[in-house]
C-alpha cells in the first residue's frame, strides 16, 4: 500500500511542481556555475547505496570540506540555495528516487555512509525499511542548522545526541507503520515548511 501510494504521490508532485523545477534551474544556473543537480552516495534500504539527488544549493565541491552543514550562514551555500533550503525546494528532486523504489516518501532520512557505519547494531534497525524524502525526525529537527552552530563541535554533537534522537523518533515509525502516520507526517512537513 505504502509504495502504492508513493508512486502516485510522487507523480502527482512531479506534475504540480513541474515549473518550480524549471524556474529552480535556471535560477541556480545564473546563480553559480556548475551542475543543478547535486548527487550524493547515501545509504538504503538493506544497507545498499544509491545517489539521491538534490538541486544543488552550494557551490561545486562544498561537501568535501564538510558532509554537514552546520550554519544557514554556511558561506559555502550560494544566494539561490539559501532560498531553496528554507522552503526545502532543494529536496524535490528525490521525487524521482521515491519512483525508482530507492526511497519512500515518508522514511528515516538517508545518511551518508560515515555515520550508518556507527550506528550499533539495534539503531541499523532503521536500514531495514526504504529512507525518506521526510519523517518526523526532520520535522522535529527543522532547525537542526541553528542547533549545531551553537555547539564547539557540531559534528560531535550531531553524532551524540542528534543521530541517535532521531533514529529513536523514526523507531516508533517503523514500529507502528499506517496510512494514517504516513500522511500526517507528509502533513506536518508541510506545515514546518510554510511556518
Amino acid at each position: 500500500m505504502t509504495r502504492f501510494l508513493d508512486i502516485l504521490l510522487a507523480l502527482i508532485a512531479i506534475l504540480i511542481f513541474s515549473p518550480v523545477f524549471i524556474l529552480l534551474a535556471i535560477r541556480i544556473k545564473l546563480d553559480t556555475k556548475g551542475n543543478i543537480f547535486y548527487k550524493q552516495k547515501r545509504v538504503g534500504r538493506y544497507g545498499k547505496e544509491f545517489y539521491l539527488y538534490k538541486f544543488r544549493s552550494m557551490r561545486t565541491d562544498a561537501d568535501k570540506e564538510s558532509l554537514l552543514t552546520f550554519s544557514d550562514a554556511d558561506t559555502r551555500i550560494t544566494p539561490s540555495g539559501t532560498f531553496m533550503r528554507k522552503y526545502k525546494l532543494d529536496e524535490l528532486p528525490q521525487l524521482f528516487n521515491v519512483l525508482m523504489g530507492q526511497m519512500s516518501m515518508v522514511g528515516p532520512r538517508p545518511e551518508v555512509k560515515k555515520y550508518t557505519d556507527l550506528y550499533t547494531a539495534e539503531q541499523r534497525a532503521v536500514l531495514n525499511v526504504r529512507p525518506g524524502i521526510t519523517d518526523i525526525a526532520s520535522v522535529t529537527y527543522y532547525n537542526e542548522n541553528s542547533l549545531l552552530e551553537k555547539q564547539d563541535n557540531p559534528e560531535q554533537y550531531y553524532i551524540e545526541h542528534i543521530m541517535p534522537h532521531k533514529i529513536k523518533l523514526n523507531m516508533v515509525y517503523i514500529n507502528t507503520p499506517s496510512v494514517y502516520n504516513y500522511f500526517r507526517i507528509i502533513l506536518l512537513t508541510v506545515k514546518a515548511a510554510f511556518k
